[in-house]
């Protein structure tokens, strides 16, 4: 029988013998490659946080000064009774004044509004923080009874000033007042005659002979702040005088006490009852706006003819507006809160252009008379 039918008696076909082959084992794919750049912006942020950390506690002898508040002047001051209508508004500036560490030094160098100022020129040597604020509400309030005198004698009101005294500042030495009169003590009275101002001991002193007696009555505070009142007796020396040849001469005509005298703190006495409440804001550059604030309050017509005005600048009893400081933060403080116009003191004025640039008009005022012109030339808005 033939072999390929052994099985089923069917037919196969002849069988190919496979020849053998070598079997590679197949390598493993390589590991997936880690991106570097997440390595080294996070190197770069950790010295970015390490210089951060390093440079925050480090403070540098600068203020920087930046755009403060911008205060609604009528939220500040009140009176009686208004007059007439405020369809507009007068609005005081300020500035944020703040010691500085190194990182704000950088940053306020990129900041166009905001100015550096070594630390010397706004808190001298030996003067501390505390000092500089005490100092600056004591201007605020020198700048409180400033603006309410020039605005109630602009208005025609009679204002007094009550004076409380001479004040002696020093004493002459070898002359009649040495060891009997002394530095501070406040004279009110010559030989019964009161004292208001220092003046007023010169005129009744003058006129005395060397040998004279004169009695000063006085108020010395001690130690302890009790103010005593005192009785003292002085005989007058004559006068001395240097003469051209810088050599001491005596007048012997002529009697002298011998002390230098400038009048005590005086209170005035206004006849309308104006407050103003700062809150606690300090420094004497709000007194131009407080006295316009104080005429727009007591007069009929109004000053701001609708208008919203900023200004900033300190004011003397003679009505004068000083320089400050910061005028280029205030202006923009002014462009921030969308006043018309900006009054600025003459010593401010280029800088203060230079700042509004095209967005805001600035007016120079070197007496309070300028800015109570500019006023009166202004159309009433919308009109």
């Amino acid at each position: 029988m033939d072999a390929t039918e052994l099985d089923s008696g069917t037919p196969q076909p002849p069988v190919t013998p496979i020849e053998p082959f070598d079997v590679v084992p197949a390598e493993p794919p390589p590991p997936p490659k880690i991106p570097k750049w997440p390595f080294v912006i996070a190197g770069i942020l950790l010295l970015i946080g390490t210089a951060i950390g390093a440079a925050w506690p480090i403070n540098v002898p600068y203020y920087a000064l930046s755009p403060g508040p911008v205060n609604d002047t009528s939220d500040f001051i009140s009176v009686p009774a208004t007059m007439g209508p405020e369809d507009g508004d007068f609005f005081f500036l300020t500035v944020s004044l703040r010691e500085i560490n190194a990182l704000e030094y950088v940053g306020a160098l990129l900041d166009n509004e905001v100015d550096l100022s070594p630390r010397e020129n706004i808190r001298p040597a030996g003067v501390s923080q505390d000092d500089l604020r005490r100092q600056n509400l004591d201007l605020m309030e020198m700048s409180q009874v400033n603006a309410k005198y020039v605005a109630l004698t602009r208005l025609g009101y009679d204002v007094t000033l009550e004076g409380s005294g001479a004040l002696v500042t020093s004493v002459v030495e070898g002359s009649a007042a040495e060891g009997v009169v002394e530095p501070n003590d406040v004279i009110v009275a010559v030989d019964g005659e009161p004292v208001e101002f220092s003046e007023d001991a010169v005129a009744l002193i003058s006129g005395r002979a060397p040998g004279d007696v004169v009695e000063l009555e006085v108020q010395r505070t001690g130690e302890d702040g009790e103010v005593a009142d005192l009785t003292l007796t002085v005989t007058l020396t004559p006068f001395r005088f240097v003469n051209e040849d810088g050599v001491v001469e005596d007048e012997p005509d002529r009697g002298m006490v011998g002390v230098l005298l400038v009048s005590a703190p005086s209170n005035i006495v206004f006849p309308v009852d104006v407050e103003i409440d700062a809150q606690n804001i300090g420094g004497p550059s709000a007194g131009l706006m407080f006295a316009l604030e104080i005429m727009n309050q007591l007069t009929p017509q109004d000053l701001t003819k609708g208008y919203r005005i900023a200004g900033t600048g300190t004011i003397d009893s003679d009505g004068n507006v000083g320089a400050i400081g910061g005028v280029r933060q205030k202006v923009f403080g002014a462009i921030d809160v969308g006043a018309d116009y900006v009054l600025v003191p003459a010593g401010n004025y280029d800088d203060a252009v230079d700042a509004a640039g095209n967005d805001i008009e600035v007016v120079r005022v070197a007496i309070i008379d300028d800015a109570l012109d500019f006023l009166e030339t202004l159309p009433p808005k919308g009109a």
